[in-house]
């Protein structure tokens, strides 16, 4: 186990700022990178505190802010944080680390009604603190909340082991999609999302 993430072992110096731009350029270019966020919004009833885990530059807490929701958005790295300021005021951006999460202690008591873990950050964080950061996740939302976390399965963190860490916590798995427009999910999917229930 590392206690470094991988957002920061794996990648290569100036990736944090090419991250950044690369997400500004496409919402200059009139993209759609609100999917993530109109799944939440379905869910969740209006004016639900949110959890943005992972949030990076703050696009999916961002819209979820211009939705009516109280957004709280934790990224570890601060260039990713500051872009989020920047970009998507409104929301509550902070530094901090996903393994070591404890916003209670940070200021910040209230559990959330939801939480969402979009863009690759079960594939970022430090290796073996997979199953730790479902309980912290657990930890900060209501009980029957969901934890909606998508990502990529070609990165090596397989579905098997999210499983074999899902079953090491008192989540549950209210259903699973292969993308964030709710397609079905099957064992040639390459993407999965998948809906928690917190305990």
């Amino acid at each position: 186990m590392s206690d470094i993430p991988r957002w920061f072992s794996d990648t290569l110096a100036g990736h944090s700022q090419w991250y950044i731009e690369r997400f500004r350029k496409m919402a200059r270019e009139g993209e759609d990178l609100a999917g993530e966020a109109r799944l939440i919004d379905a869910i969740v009833a209006p004016g639900s505190r949110i959890l943005d885990a992972g949030c990076g530059p703050g696009r999916v807490g961002g819209e979820l802010f211009r939705r009516g929701h109280d957004v709280v958005g934790v990224d570890v790295d601060p260039e990713l944080i500051a872009a989020a300021v920047e970009d998507h005021p409104g929301p509550t951006w902070l530094v901090a680390d996903l393994a070591t999460l404890d916003l209670p202690g940070a200021g910040h008591p209230e559990q959330f009604d939801a939480a969402v873990v979009a863009g690759n950050v079960m594939n970022f964080i430090a290796v073996g603190t997979e199953s730790g950061v479902l309980r912290n996740l657990d930890a900060h939302v209501r009980t029957d909340g969901p934890i909606i976390i998508g990502f990529g399965l070609d990165r090596g963190y397989t579905i098997e082991r999210f499983d074999d860490d899902i079953a090491s916590t008192d989540l549950v798995v209210d259903q699973r999609f292969a993308t964030w427009d709710l397609r079905p999910f099957t064992a040639d999917s390459g993407f999965a999302v998948t809906i928690l229930r917190a305990s």
